[in-house]
């Protein structure tokens, strides 16, 4: 009997490939995979791999599942060996029972019906009554050998012509009802009427290449221009991708990238052009249940959408469904076809290597979520940058693992934080402000220019002492967070490393808004955020022991911590913008914040020590290298 596609598929599930294959074969990690000599033929290199739903000899072509596997090395019938997998496995082989009997029959029968409807189709597109849609598909490129491989068709003109050309085999108009190809007649007890007419169809396959639907497209002006075969007892549109059985075994033979566009002749542009891993979702949004069929075949499919609007909305609806599916294990790239061309159009246009730069120029999900996401938001106000850096997070948090989801959080704010800084003003000459209406105003000692490099020297060892102060207290986040983030401190480690200090710091700020529980603010957290950021070499750049300030010592006091930073905080900020930020402290001190006391006067202090030519690293950080 045949045994329920469900529990096979549990079987296979509950049986992993590479302890099973294992012990048969001495495999080896590599990359994603599993590889080994291949034990179906002699060889010496091997050429044997082991995904996680099957296997696949490069050498040989031997493929298959676990199943499979143990029917070729034990020399078992498909029973046998699904009863001792099942046993392994702790599940029991079902007894078929009549319901179930009857249920399977009937789908062999739809899907008998189904694949003779299709052969009559594609009798119809080489017949006389077809000849538009032959032209249709030859005027968008489509070679003969094409359209046989995707057994492209034409529906005929209706009103029971399907259901005449399949009497003689047998098929009821019944069962035509039950595979979608025929509905009801309004008003005409016992009539059906063609659900598919005057249109060129494209069967849709299930992943093992039995044919579960039709789609077709309409020539001319009427609507909707593709229609989809109705929900059946073997079709699911949210279950179903088109082209999936090619391009799964492309896939696994290594020939092809897994690529998934929108519509039917994307997918059949794809394929002639060479790219054979291509699917599409049946005319609407990408589903979970697809998305899950996809990770069975590759775990970094590619999608990519048209650059329209309408694609862009689709690729948005997309990366947000996925987040809660991510996993360490799968994910996506985005490529994106530019100019309101498909890739249809575009290969048509420009041929497959113009299809190739837009596959190469894919994308990685994190960073094209942050595209997305940013596209038409207000981030010129600070109402706007904020609901925007709120919604980053959010998005990051839906990633079920805690440990991705941390770092999907550090890359978007990390973009966030670098796009949204303002620029750091160029400091105006001398006498540019006009102080000498203020009593007792007496001009600062002009003082010769000094050369470019040796500024940028300065700048990037200011730099390092204020990094250094922040990573040995990073409770001073709280305090300084919204004055750091408007520093433009020096390309490279510094830059970096503030970054990824206020993407640190607004997570942890969330996560503390969130459940109710104080944020941790520790030195050992902020070393484990840098290292998961690839950021070690940075902190060992700042915390170099030479010319360190006393404030970034173990021994030093809050508020000597707090007053240092603020002091090279005044030399980054440059003169013009010093006095600003000196005039808002002082606003604040006059309207009653006793924390902005401090802020005054180190400000001032930094302000005098400016003018006077200083640098700030006078006291032991002067002399070390920049």
């Amino acid at each position: 009997m045949p045994l329920p596609p469900n529990f096979l598929d549990e079987l296979r599930a509950r049986t992993p490939l590479p302890p099973l294959i294992g012990r048969k074969v001495k495999l080896t990690r590599n990359g994603r995979q599993w590889k080994g000599c291949c034990p179906f033929h002699n060889e010496k290199t091997p050429s044997f791999y082991v995904y996680d739903d099957h296997f696949h000899c490069f050498g040989c072509g031997q493929h298959g599942d676990a199943i499979g596997f143990t029917m070729g090395t034990e020399g078992l019938a498909f029973r046998e060996a699904v009863e001792r997998l099942a046993h392994e496995a702790g599940l029991e082989v079902p007894k078929e029972s009549p319901r179930q009997a009857a249920r399977e029959a009937k789908a062999r029968t739809l899907h008998d019906v189904l694949a003779a409807a299709a052969e009559h189709m594609q009798r119809q597109l080489r017949a006389p009554e077809g000849r538009e849609g032959l032209d249709y598909l030859r005027r968008r490129g489509l070679t003969d050998e094409t359209i046989e491989r995707f057994g492209l068709g034409w529906s005929g003109a209706g009103r029971g012509a399907l259901a005449a050309a399949l009497k003689p085999l047998g098929i009821e108009p019944r069962q035509l009802a039950e595979a979608g190809l025929v509905k009801p007649a309004e008003g005409r007890d016992g009539a059906y009427n063609d659900f598919f007419y005057n249109r060129v169809m494209f069967p849709i396959r299930d992943r093992r290449g039995r044919i579960v639907s039709f789609g077709g497209r309409i020539l001319g002006d009427g609507q909707p221009k593709y229609l989809n075969g109705p929900e059946t007892d073997v079709f699911s549109k949210r279950r179903t991708l088109y082209g999936l059985d090619l391009a799964r075994e492309a896939v696994f033979r290594g020939k092809a990238d897994l690529i998934v566009a929108e519509g039917y002749m994307d997918v059949i542009a794809l394929h002639q052009a060479g790219f054979e891993g291509a699917v599409a979702p049946l005319g609407t949004a990408l589903t979970p249940e697809q998305m899950e069929e996809i990770w069975k075949v590759t775990p970094e499919p590619i999608l990519c959408l048209d650059a329209d609007a309408a694609g862009l909305r689709a690729a948005t609806r997309s990366a947000e469904m996925i987040l809660p599916l991510l996993g360490t294990e799968r994910t996506l790239h985005f490529a994106t076809v530019e100019g309101g061309k498909d890739p249809d159009e575009l290969i048509r246009a420009k041929g497959p290597a113009a299809f190739k730069a837009v596959l190469e120029a894919k994308k990685p999900l994190s960073v094209a979520l942050y595209d997305l996401m940013a596209d038409g938001r207000p981030l010129g106000t600070p109402e706007g940058r904020a609901a925007f850096r709120n919604d980053l997070v959010a998005a990051a948090g839906q990633i079920p693992d805690k440990a991705l989801a941390a770092e999907y959080r550090g890359a978007l704010l990390d973009r966030f934080f670098q796009n949204t800084r303002r620029p750091r003003e160029a400091r105006p000459p001398a006498g540019t402000f006009n102080r000498s209406a203020r009593p007792g105003f007496r001009p600062p000692p002009r003082l010769p220019p000094r050369p470019a490099p040796e500024l940028e020297a300065t700048r990037k060892e200011q730099a390092r002492c204020l990094l250094a102060i922040t990573l040995a207290n990073p409770w001073l986040l709280n305090e300084v967070e919204e004055a750091f983030a408007l520093l433009d401190l020096p390309h490279g480690p510094p830059a970096a490393l503030q970054a990824a200090l206020l993407a640190w710091h607004a997570g942890l700020a969330l996560t503390e808004a969130s459940d109710g529980s104080p944020a941790s603010l520790d030195s050992a957290d902020l070393v484990a955020h840098l290292h998961r950021t690839g950021l070690d070499e940075a902190r060992n750049w700042v915390i170099r022991a030479t010319g360190l300030p006393r404030e970034a010592g173990p021994d030093a006091q809050p508020g000597e911590a707090l007053a240092g930073w603020w002091h090279f905080f005044g030399f980054l900020r440059g003169e013009g913008a010093l006095v600003e930020d000196l005039e808002e402290a002082r606003r604040e001190l006059e309207a009653g914040n006793p924390a902005a006391q401090a802020r005054v006067v180190s400000l001032s202090r930094t302000l005098r020590a400016y003018r006077s030519g200083e640098t700030g690293l006078e006291d032991g950080a002067e002399g070390a290298s920049a």
